[in-house]
């Protein structure tokens, strides 16, 4: 046995003590195929023997991978993208893959240098980018890359998708709202430049205009998916001539801040007002009173998104014959907030 000083072994270390070529030892090492067993089998052994640990660089430079996945998001702030990135971070681990995370901040120029800047570092692309203009990104995103895309309008290249029936729970909204025996049904929307909180809306008004005569009243008030864009906004709504019996609001941290406008104001839901959100993280069940919601599974949503990335690199080609599409309903959770009968 050759003896390796305190640098640790190399790979012509390896290939020394199995009596190979290095390039042969560097085949046997990254799982290539054109290498006899009896080789591989050396090699390993003789790896084992001399605690080898592949280079992480070089061995990506061989396999032409880097077991890196991007992650672009619009913001990287607040619960619902924690918990995005915890489901992909637990994904990518299951499958031995290491996440490079950038937040896009809602700005198609800020995308592209975040995608430039991931370029050569990773071997796939995950994207959510919610925006109404998100379809000029298909010019900025590198073709040559697997691609999955999460609540995103970017085109048909992809991958896979995963998209939210953000449609379909505005009118679950209003729906269970009216079953409360509420008549005055008010929405605190999300940014107008957001197409799932322009589909929430839409859902909102289509099943407000469906319901006719079961309601005396309605409104739209505009917030941005923060915290005080809901406080405001339900502080405008109470301050008004007529005052809704029930809200819901494009996500879940706006009902949070409407919550504490309600407070403020020495009312109570549902009691009052009946609060109902959207997205379910964590924190719509601890607030008081417990909000009341539509469930997406944002940590699935994550969690699925890289299932679908891992599904592609693993493809010859980096991309099924069929990009598989998947369409989240949401699911409505009734807690306090919300519950009148």
């Amino acid at each position: 046995m050759i003896s390796v000083n305190m640098r640790g072994a190399t790979l012509k270390d390896v290939a020394k003590e199995a009596d190979v070529s290095i390039a042969s030892a560097s085949r046997a090492i990254n799982g290539l195929d054109n290498v006899a067993e009896g080789v591989r089998t050396r090699v390993l052994e003789a790896a084992a023997r001399l605690h080898y640990i592949p280079h992480g660089g070089a061995r990506a430079l061989a396999m032409n991978r880097t077991n890196t996945i991007g992650l672009l998001l619009p913001d990287i702030h607040g619960e619902f993208f924690s918990e995005i990135i915890r489901g992909v971070d637990v994904a990518a681990r299951a499958h031995g893959l290491h996440l490079l995370v950038s937040g896009s901040h809602g700005d198609i120029r800020e995308a592209g240098v975040a995608v430039m800047a991931m370029s050569g570092r990773v071997d796939g692309l995950l994207v959510m980018s919610p925006f109404v203009d998100s379809q000029d990104m298909g010019a900025v995103l590198p073709v040559s890359l697997p691609l999955v895309t999460i609540a995103s309008r970017i085109g048909d290249g992809a991958s896979g998708s995963i998209t939210v029936d953000n449609f379909a729970g505005g009118r679950m909204a209003v729906d269970h709202l009216i079953s409360q025996g509420c008549t005055r049904l008010a929405h605190i929307s999300g940014p107008a430049t957001n197409h799932e909180a322009r589909e929430r809306q839409r859902g909102f008004e289509t099943a407000v205009a469906e319901a006719g005569a079961k309601l005396a009243w309605s409104a739209v008030e505009t917030g941005d998916f923060g915290e005080d864009s809901g406080f405001e906004a339900m502080r405008r709504l109470l301050a008004a001539d007529v005052r809704p019996d029930a809200v819901f609001t494009g996500n879940d941290m706006m009902a949070v801040g409407a919550l504490f406008a309600l407070k403020e104001a020495g009312l109570k839901a549902p009691d009052d007002v009946a609060v109902l959100g959207f997205d379910d993280v964590p924190i719509a069940r601890f607030v008081q009173p417990a909000l009341s919601t539509l469930k997406v599974g944002v940590y699935e949503l994550g969690r699925q998104g890289l299932d679908l990335l891992a599904k592609a690199l693993a493809q010859p080609n980096g991309a099924p014959s069929a990009a598989q599409r998947i369409i989240i309903s949401p699911e409505l959770v009734i807690r306090e907030s919300s519950k009148k009968v």
